[in-house]
């Protein structure tokens, strides 16, 4: 998948565990793990803006293109 998903590096950055982001973002922690783990297919967008105003940074360090 070309899509790739950085969020276990910007939580190391910020030294957020996954249950912390997990209640602040009040997203499940199920949830929140198949994100992380790239598992996921969809992300909305508010999703998208709560984990960015939680862990301080911009979509871009989140989510990035890799050419296959």
């Amino acid at each position: 998948m070309p899509i790739v998903v950085n969020l276990d590096v910007m939580m190391a950055k910020r030294k957020m565990s996954l249950n912390e982001l997990s209640q602040k973002v009040d997203l499940t922690l199920s949830n929140l793990s198949i994100l992380k783990t790239g598992k996921a297919k969809a992300i909305r967008f508010g999703t998208l803006e709560a984990i960015c105003k939680v862990l301080n940074c911009q979509p871009g360090d989140i989510l990035e293109f890799v050419e296959e």
